[in-house]
């Protein structure tokens, strides 16, 4: 019969098309992940370390990662953001975790 060759197409085209979408919707999860990895909190600065790159603070929830309010040592990636982190100062700060390092990489 010449059903065979129409139904291998058939299938082909349709494995092609699951493949397709497949692969558009692992596009989109990692967008949303990128998206997903930044946070944001308010915090209070307690200590600058500029010479390790370090900054340690008390921060509220954060949501995004279930955390709750805590003080923390956090890295900076950008060292002229210790301009705008002074002991004391309060700020709201933007990071994202890079394997265990919580590391800020906005200050407002």
């Amino acid at each position: 019969m010449k059903f065979t060759p129409i139904l291998v197409l058939i299938l082909a085209f349709s494995a092609t098309g699951l493949a397709t979408a497949q692969s558009g919707a692992m596009r989109d999860k990692a967008a949303t992940n990128s998206e997903a990895a930044r946070h944001r909190t308010t915090a209070v600065v307690k200590a600058v370390d500029t010479a390790n790159g370090k900054i340690k603070l008390a921060h509220e929830p954060v949501k995004s990662l279930n955390w709750p309010a805590m003080t923390m040592n956090f890295s900076v990636k950008d060292p002229a953001l210790f301009d705008q982190l002074t002991v004391g100062k309060k700020v709201e700060v933007e990071f994202i975790q890079e394997g265990s390092a919580s590391v800020i990489t906005v200050v407002k």
